[in-house]
C-alpha cells in the first residue's frame, strides 16, 4: 500500500495525509549531528531459500533472495543501502517486474505481502485484527506464475538506510528528484548484477509510488538506456495540483463525489460497473457544470444539491451547509456518526471507533493506517529473518514518519508526474499503461486518474495503451479477493500485449 502529506489531504502504498498524521516523538536520548551519521554494523551478505507456493492447482518452485544495493553520491561514496526482496522462477525469457510502494516513507511490503507477491498476510479490510496471528499462506493473486519480482524499499523504508545524516539526506536521498535517480540507478544494478538486462522489464508502484513510476521510466529510458515494457500504476499519486483553487475550481470535489457515491452504493449491495459509469458521467456533467455556475443559476445547484445527497446517502442537510462540496476528512466522521465510527480515507467502508467522538476535529490517526503496522511488520521480519535467513539486528520500518517529515515538498513535487508519463509514452510506441484503482480510495481517487487520462493525446491508433480500471475496495483494493483476481486479470493482458 500502501503515504503522503499534502496541502488538501487527497492522497499507502501509501499516501500520508496531514488530516489523519500524528507526529512520532523523538526516542529518548537519541542524538545526531546535522551532518554525520553514527556508523551502524554492516547489513548481512545476501542470502537466499528455495520456497514453493501452490496456484490454480499447479505448484510453483522458486528462490526468495533478500540483498543489498549501494546508493553512490556523484563522488562514488556509499551513502545509503537499499534492500531488496527478490523472487525468483528458473525458466527461458522470463519478465522481471520491480515494485515500489509510496509514502514517501512506506515500505514495498504491502504490494509484495498484500498484492503481488507470492504470499501475503491479512491485513486491510474491515474487522481484521491487529494482534491476530500474523501467518503468511499462499497468495493466489501472485504475478510469479509470469514474471520474477524484485520489491524495492527505498531509503529509510524496511531494512534500507541512509550512511549520512538526516541534513544531508534530505539533500541527496529526500527529494523528488534524488529519489527517482537514485531508485532508477537501483533498478540497473540489479539487472547488471543478476545479468538480467535482455529480459524484458516491467515496474508497478503504489500511491506514492504512482508518482515515482513515470518519472523512473523516463528517467531509465532517457538516462540510464534501460527501457520498461509496461508500468501498472497501483492507486497513485499522478497530478497534485488537481484540488487547487477549490473555492473556483471544481476540480478538486469531482475526484471525491465518485468514490463517496462508491461507497454509499457497496453499503447498499449496488455497487457494479453501470453504477459507476452514470456516477461518473454525472460528475463531469451537470456537477460540473452546477459547481462553476455558482450563485448564477440557483435551480441548478438545488438540483445539483438533491442529486449528490442521492447519490452518497448523506443527509441533505449536512450536504446543503456543504455546498454539495464533500471534503474528506468531514466526510468520514459525519458518514458513520451514528455509530461512533470513523471511515478511513483509503477505503471509506473501513472503519474503526472513534476515541474521541466529541471533539470538533478528528483527534485519531486513520483507522486503516493504524491497523496494517503490526501484521505487516511482524509478519515481513519473520520471513526475512528466520524464512530466508537474512540475520538482521536493526529495525524494520513498515511506515517511517521521520522519512516522511523530512521529505522535500518543494519544487517538482508540485509538479506531478503526468508530464514524464505523457513523454515515456511518446517515445517508446509500444510501451503498456495500467492504471488501477478501488472505487472506495479518498487518499488517490480514482476519479483524478481518468481526468488525466482523458486529456492525454491518443499517441497512436491503440486507445488502450494508457488504460484505467478500477475495482471495488479501496487504496489497497487488493485485500478484496474478487478485486485482486480482477487486477490480476488486467496485469495478464497487459503482459500478453508487451
Amino acid at each position: 500500500m500502501k503515504f503522503l502529506l499534502h496541502s488538501a489531504a487527497l492522497c499507502v502504498g501509501l499516501l500520508i495525509a496531514p488530516a489523519c498524521v500524528l507526529a512520532a516523538p523523538a526516542a529518548d536520548g537519541a542524538s545526531e549531528t546535522k551532518e554525520e551519521k553514527t556508523e551502524a554494523a554492516p547489513l548481512p551478505a545476501d542470502a537466499s531459500a528455495r520456497q514453493s507456493m501452490r496456484l490454480a492447482g499447479r505448484t510453483l518452485d522458486y528462490t526468495a533472495t533478500v540483498g543489498t544495493l549501494p546508493v553512490r553520491d556523484a563522488k562514488g561514496k556509499v551513502i545509503a543501502d537499499v534492500v531488496f526482496t527478490a523472487y525468483t522462477m528458473p525458466g527461458k525469457d522470463r519478465p522481471v517486474t520491480f515494485a515500489l510502494n509510496g509514502g514517501p516513507g512506506a515500505s514495498s511490503v504491502y504490494l509484495n505481502l498484500g498484492a503481488i507477491g507470492p504470499k501475503v498476510v491479512t491485513f486491510g479490510s474491515e474487522g481484521d485484527s491487529a494482534s491476530a496471528p500474523a501467518k503468511l499462506h499462499d497468495n493466489p493473486g501472485t504475478w510469479l506464475d509470469f514474471t520474477d519480482l524484485v520489491f524495492i524499499d527505498p531509503v529509510g523504508t524496511g531494512f534500507s538506510r541512509a550512511r549520512i545524516g538526516d541534513e544531508e539526506a534530505k539533500k541527496q536521498l529526500y527529494t523528488p528528484s534524488a529519489d527517482v535517480e537514485y531508485l532508477s540507478r537501483t533498478i540497473y544494478d540489479w539487472l547488471l548484477r543478476n545479468q538480467r538486462m535482455a529480459s524484458r522489464k516491467y515496474l508497478t508502484g503504489e500511491s506514492y509510488g504512482g508518482y515515482r513510476g513515470p518519472r523512473i521510466t523516463h528517467f531509465l529510458q532517457t538516462r540510464l538506456g534501460v527501457a520498461m515494457n509496461g508500468l501498472v500504476l497501483v492507486s497513485p499519486y499522478l497530478s497534485p495540483t488537481l484540488e487547487d483553487n477549490a473555492d473556483v475550481s471544481p476540480m478538486a470535489w469531482m475526484q471525491t463525489l465518485p468514490s463517496i457515491a462508491a461507497a454509499h452504493l457497496e453499503r447498499q449491495g449496488k455497487l457494479t460497473d453501470a453504477a459507476m459509469r452514470e456516477v461518473v458521467e454525472y460528475t463531469r456533467g451537470d456537477y460540473a457544470t452546477a459547481l462553476m455556475k455558482g450563485r448564477s443559476d440557483p435551480q441548478a445547484t438545488e438540483a445539483m444539491l438533491r442529486r449528490v445527497a442521492e447519490l452518497t446517502g448523506l443527509d441533505p442537510q449536512f450536504v446543503r451547509r456543504a455546498g454539495g462540496r464533500l471534503e474528506t476528512q468531514a466526510y468520514l466522521r459525519e458518514v458513520f456518526r451514528d455509530k461512533g465510527t470513523l471511515g478511513s480515507r483509503y477505503d471509506s467502508n473501513v472503519t474503526a471507533f472513534d476515541p474521541f467522538p466529541n471533539d470538533p476535529e478528528q483527534r485519531a490517526n486513520d483507522p486503516l493506517l493504524d491497523s496494517i503496522i503490526a501484521p505487516t511488520t511482524t509478519a515481513m521480519v519473520d520471513f526475512v529473518t528466520r524464512e530466508v535467513g537474512w540475520k538482521v539486528d536493526a529495525r524494520y520500518q513498515a511506515l517511517n514518519y521521520d522519512v516522511n517529515r523530512l521529505w522535500d515538498r518543494n519544487g517538482d513535487l508540485r509538479e506531478g508526474a503526468v508530464t514524464q508519463l505523457r513523454q515515456a509514452v511518446a517515445i517508446d510506441p509500444h510501451l503498456q499503461v495500467l492504471i488501477v484503482h478501488g472505487w472506495n480510495d479518498l487518499s488517490c481517487p480514482f476519479m483524478g486518474s481518468i481526468l488525466t487520462v482523458d486529456q492525454m493525446p491518443a499517441m497512436g491508433s491503440n486507445p488502450d495503451r494508457v488504460q484505467v480500471r478500477s475495482y471495488p475496495g479501496g487504496h489497497m483494493f487488493y485485500s478484496r479477493a474478487d478485486s485482486q483476481a480482477a487486477f490480476r486479470r488486467d496485469v495478464q493482458a497487459l503482459f500478453q500485449r508487451n
